[in-house]
Protein backbone atom coordinates (compact mmCIF):
# COMPACT_ATOMS: atom_id res chain seq x y z
CA UNK A 1 0.00 0.00 0.00
CA UNK A 2 1.61 3.34 -1.22
CA UNK A 3 0.62 6.91 0.65
CA UNK A 4 -1.48 7.76 -1.42
CA UNK A 5 -4.25 4.71 -0.62
CA UNK A 6 -3.50 5.28 2.98
CA UNK A 7 -4.66 8.76 2.64
CA UNK A 8 -7.81 7.62 0.93
CA UNK A 9 -8.76 5.68 4.06
CA UNK A 10 -7.88 8.17 6.43
CA UNK A 11 -10.43 10.64 3.85
CA UNK A 12 -13.58 8.52 4.84
CA UNK A 13 -12.84 9.74 8.79
CA UNK A 14 -16.10 12.61 9.02
CA UNK A 15 -15.61 16.20 9.79
CA UNK A 16 -17.97 18.78 10.39
CA UNK A 17 -19.12 21.71 8.03
CA UNK A 18 -20.91 24.44 7.86
CA UNK A 19 -22.33 24.12 4.50
CA UNK A 20 -23.90 27.93 2.48
CA UNK A 21 -26.30 25.97 0.50
CA UNK A 22 -29.13 24.38 1.51
CA UNK A 23 -29.71 20.39 0.05
CA UNK A 24 -31.74 17.01 1.18
CA UNK A 25 -29.73 14.32 1.96
CA UNK A 26 -27.59 12.34 -0.26
CA UNK A 27 -27.45 8.71 -0.58
CA UNK A 28 -23.81 7.24 -1.35
CA UNK A 29 -22.42 3.74 -1.35
CA UNK A 30 -21.03 4.27 1.68
CA UNK A 31 -23.68 5.75 3.34
CA UNK A 32 -26.02 8.59 3.40
CA UNK A 33 -24.70 12.33 4.21
CA UNK A 34 -26.72 15.43 4.88
CA UNK A 35 -29.07 16.97 4.95
CA UNK A 36 -27.31 20.40 4.27
CA UNK A 37 -29.44 23.49 5.54
CA UNK A 38 -26.82 26.74 5.18
CA UNK A 39 -25.42 27.38 8.14
CA UNK A 40 -25.98 24.70 10.46
CA UNK A 41 -23.09 22.08 11.07
CA UNK A 42 -22.92 18.54 9.37
CA UNK A 43 -20.68 15.75 9.31
CA UNK A 44 -19.49 14.01 6.16
CA UNK A 45 -16.63 12.44 4.94
CA UNK A 46 -13.29 14.49 4.78
CA UNK A 47 -13.40 13.87 0.83
CA UNK A 48 -16.78 15.51 0.87
CA UNK A 49 -16.14 18.45 2.61
CA UNK A 50 -13.13 18.84 0.73
CA UNK A 51 -14.77 19.19 -2.41
CA UNK A 52 -17.33 21.31 -1.35
CA UNK A 53 -14.98 23.72 0.53
CA UNK A 54 -12.82 23.66 -3.67
CA UNK A 55 -16.34 24.88 -4.63
CA UNK A 56 -16.59 27.26 -1.95
CA UNK A 57 -19.85 26.02 -0.22
CA UNK A 58 -19.00 25.37 2.68
CA UNK A 59 -16.72 26.30 5.83
CA UNK A 60 -14.42 23.12 7.36
CA UNK A 61 -14.64 23.15 10.90
CA UNK A 62 -11.32 22.29 13.37
CA UNK A 63 -11.59 18.82 14.69
CA UNK A 64 -11.16 18.90 18.03
CA UNK A 65 -7.82 17.64 18.25
CA UNK A 66 -6.19 19.93 15.91
CA UNK A 67 -6.00 22.48 18.07
CA UNK A 68 -2.38 24.20 18.86
CA UNK A 69 -2.88 23.32 23.00
CA UNK A 70 -4.07 19.49 22.87
CA UNK A 71 -1.35 18.62 20.09
CA UNK A 72 1.63 19.98 22.38
CA UNK A 73 0.25 18.16 24.98
CA UNK A 74 0.45 15.01 22.74
CA UNK A 75 3.99 16.00 21.52
CA UNK A 76 5.20 16.57 24.83
CA UNK A 77 3.56 13.21 26.35
CA UNK A 78 5.07 11.52 23.00
CA UNK A 79 8.20 12.89 23.74
CA UNK A 80 7.99 11.71 27.64
CA UNK A 81 6.63 8.14 26.70
CA UNK A 82 8.99 4.86 25.64
CA UNK A 83 6.15 3.65 24.30
CA UNK A 84 4.06 4.94 21.71
CA UNK A 85 1.35 7.21 22.70
CA UNK A 86 -2.44 6.72 21.39
CA UNK A 87 -2.68 9.24 18.97
CA UNK A 88 -6.24 11.33 18.21
CA UNK A 89 -6.98 9.84 15.10
CA UNK A 90 -5.72 6.43 13.37
CA UNK A 91 -5.04 8.52 10.52
CA UNK A 92 -4.01 12.22 12.06
CA UNK A 93 -1.33 13.01 9.79
CA UNK A 94 -3.22 12.35 6.84
CA UNK A 95 -6.38 14.12 7.93
CA UNK A 96 -4.29 16.97 9.28
CA UNK A 97 -2.67 17.44 5.59
CA UNK A 98 -5.46 17.13 3.81
CA UNK A 99 -7.55 19.74 6.07
CA UNK A 100 -4.56 22.36 6.26
CA UNK A 101 -4.02 22.26 2.65
CA UNK A 102 -7.59 22.72 1.49
CA UNK A 103 -8.89 24.75 4.57
CA UNK A 104 -6.35 26.39 6.18
CA UNK A 105 -7.94 29.50 6.02
CA UNK A 106 -11.10 27.85 8.53
CA UNK A 107 -8.21 26.93 10.73
CA UNK A 108 -7.38 28.52 13.30
CA UNK A 109 -3.48 28.99 13.73
CA UNK A 110 -3.08 26.65 10.97
CA UNK A 111 0.52 27.08 10.90
CA UNK A 112 1.42 26.05 14.18
CA UNK A 113 -1.14 23.19 13.94
CA UNK A 114 0.82 22.12 10.93
CA UNK A 115 4.35 22.34 12.79
CA UNK A 116 2.81 20.72 15.84
CA UNK A 117 1.64 17.62 13.68
CA UNK A 118 5.18 17.36 12.02
CA UNK A 119 6.97 17.75 15.35
CA UNK A 120 4.73 14.42 16.65
CA UNK A 121 5.22 12.59 13.39
CA UNK A 122 9.09 13.28 13.74
CA UNK A 123 8.91 11.91 17.08
CA UNK A 124 7.53 8.82 16.40
CA UNK A 125 9.32 7.98 13.32
CA UNK A 126 12.40 8.21 15.63
CA UNK A 127 10.73 6.34 18.23
CA UNK A 128 9.70 3.57 15.03
CA UNK A 129 13.30 3.67 13.93
CA UNK A 130 15.05 2.93 17.05
CA UNK A 131 12.36 -0.41 17.60
CA UNK A 132 13.23 -1.56 14.45
CA UNK A 133 17.02 -1.20 14.91
CA UNK A 134 16.36 -2.92 18.90
CA UNK A 135 14.28 -5.49 17.03
CA UNK A 136 16.60 -6.39 13.98
CA UNK A 137 19.90 -6.47 16.57
CA UNK A 138 17.48 -9.01 18.76
CA UNK A 139 17.00 -11.41 16.09
CA UNK A 140 13.34 -11.86 17.23
CA UNK A 141 10.97 -13.06 15.09
CA UNK A 142 7.92 -11.26 15.89
CA UNK A 143 7.28 -7.87 17.76
CA UNK A 144 4.28 -6.01 19.19
CA UNK A 145 4.00 -1.97 18.80
CA UNK A 146 0.74 -0.73 20.12
CA UNK A 147 -0.88 2.39 18.81
CA UNK A 148 0.88 2.74 15.25
CA UNK A 149 -0.96 4.73 12.92
CA UNK A 150 -1.28 3.75 9.49
CA UNK A 151 0.64 6.26 7.86
CA UNK A 152 3.27 4.75 10.06
CA UNK A 153 3.03 0.99 9.49
CA UNK A 154 3.26 2.26 6.02
CA UNK A 155 6.50 4.03 6.33
CA UNK A 156 8.56 1.15 7.71
CA UNK A 157 6.78 -1.61 5.19
CA UNK A 158 8.82 -1.71 2.22
CA UNK A 159 11.75 -2.01 4.46
CA UNK A 160 11.22 -4.68 7.30
CA UNK A 161 10.39 -7.48 5.68
CA UNK A 162 13.34 -7.48 3.26
CA UNK A 163 15.98 -6.78 5.89
CA UNK A 164 14.09 -9.77 8.38
CA UNK A 165 14.67 -11.45 4.84
CA UNK A 166 18.01 -10.73 4.68
CA UNK A 167 18.87 -11.25 7.95
CA UNK A 168 16.96 -15.10 8.02
CA UNK A 169 19.68 -15.80 4.37
CA UNK A 170 22.50 -14.69 6.49
CA UNK A 171 21.59 -16.84 9.26
CA UNK A 172 20.57 -19.61 7.65
CA UNK A 173 23.95 -19.42 5.66
CA UNK A 174 26.22 -18.96 9.10
CA UNK A 175 23.98 -22.44 9.69
CA UNK A 176 24.98 -23.96 6.92
CA UNK A 177 29.01 -23.30 7.69
CA UNK A 178 28.68 -24.67 11.09
CA UNK A 179 27.03 -28.03 9.97
CA UNK A 180 29.76 -28.57 6.90
CA UNK A 181 32.84 -27.43 9.29
CA UNK A 182 32.11 -28.75 12.36
CA UNK A 183 35.54 -27.89 13.31
CA UNK A 184 35.49 -24.45 13.25
CA UNK A 185 32.27 -23.91 15.32
CA UNK A 186 34.01 -25.72 18.70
Amino acid sequence: MDPSEVEFFGEKELVTIVPNFSFDMIHLISGSIGPFRAGLPVKVPIWVAVNLKQQQKCRIVNQDWMNVDSLNEAKEEEKLSKLFTKMPSNHYIDEAQVLLNAASDDMPEADKIRTAVKDIWDIRMSKLRTSVVAFVKSESMHAKLDHLTAMEINSIRPLLPHALDQMLRLRDMGTEDQSQHPETSQ
